[in-house]
């Protein structure tokens, strides 16, 4: 059976690059993101605190298999400043993260070359000043049973040493539970031989 890899490289917390050429100041902003909805808070906070900034190029990746990406060039040469972000979000292989380069323009025209090259710069520089994390996905369940069969749920917990989340153990009893997602398979057999155990599966973190 083939491994299961549930690790990815992201940036702990946000960071910062600059980078300037003949005048044009290019200012980069890294932040590890889970969601698009928080990519789009940054980016509207962004757009508020920086409003006189010609323009707001960016890239994000989302996913531990990488399949969510997005590029911008707000303006800017077709390919000359998103896919330069992007290409250094690939180049450090991380995923989970918004990499936003303004632009204040210096009056002088840098060219589809020059831009590229500050574009990729710039957030090269704001990734270099970030601290890269191995982090790892997690999937969440909750598990509903009946109270006399307590004891084997903690038991089985104990054993796999299983982070909970939430619990309920009124009339029927839930536990929310966080598991790596390596392991997600040898656990849930466990819980499984548990008599009237339902186990649903709530969303990957």
């Amino acid at each position: 059976m083939a491994e299961i890899v549930d690790e990815y490289l992201t940036i702990s917390k946000p960071s910062e690059g600059f980078f300037k050429d003949r005048g044009s100041k290019f200012l980069a902003f890294a932040y590890p993101v889970s969601t698009e909805e928080e990519i789009k808070k940054h980016q509207e906070q962004l757009r508020s605190d920086y409003h006189d900034a010609r323009h707001h190029c960016f890239a994000y990746m989302l996913g531990k298999d990488k399949n969510v990406f997005r590029t911008n060039d707000d303006g800017e040469p077709s390919s000359t400043a998103g896919k330069p972000i992007l290409g250094q979000i690939r180049s450090f292989d991380l995923t989970n993260i918004l990499i936003v380069v303004i632009r204040y323009f210096g009056g002088t025209k840098l060219g589809v070359s020059g831009l590229i090259n500050a574009y990729k710069t710039a957030s090269e520089e704001a990734l270099k000043n970030a601290k890269i994390v191995r982090k790892t996905l997690h999937d969440i369940y909750e598990l509903k049973f009946e109270y006399p069969v307590m004891n084997d749920v903690m038991r089985i917990m104990k054993e796999e040493k299983i982070e909970h989340i939430d619990q309920n153990f009124e009339l029927s009893c839930s536990i929310t539970l966080s598991l790596r997602r390596a392991n997600v398979d040898k656990v849930l057999s466990k819980f499984d031989r548990i008599e009237n155990i339902k186990i649903e599966f709530v969303e990957t973190r």
